[in-house]
């Protein structure tokens, strides 16, 4: 199994937009063969003096494979998914910070 995950610092008052945006976007991830499971995390508001203020969000992704994962960024879906990502970059903080793990245990109730 494979996570994929993206971080967004969502400008403070962007949250609403972001959600919208990413509640009627077609994210084409259940046509991937591979693709496992999708959510989308909200985390804290940040309001630290040294930077802009902002509400951390992520998109997780489960893949039942490294190589899953790696066929997806490839696939005419995942263009089609990201379509006009880049225009709505005003209400962001920096760009989108990507990280991927290998998972190595899982346990489940």
């Amino acid at each position: 199994m494979y996570i994929a995950m993206n971080r967004f610092r969502v400008k403070s008052g962007h949250e609403e937009e972001f959600e919208t945006v990413w509640k009627n976007r077609d994210r084409h991830l259940s046509e991937v063969p591979g693709f496992v499971e999708f959510k989308l995390l909200k985390g804290a508001e940040v309001t630290e003096e040294t930077e802009e203020p902002h509400t951390l969000f992520a998109s997780h992704t489960l893949w039942a494979s490294y190589d899953d994962f790696i066929n997806w960024t490839k696939s005419e879906a995942f263009r089609a998914a990201h379509k006009g990502a880049g225009d709505r970059k005003p209400i962001y903080v920096g760009g989108p910070h990507f990280e991927g793990f290998e998972v190595l245990l899982t346990e489940v109730r």
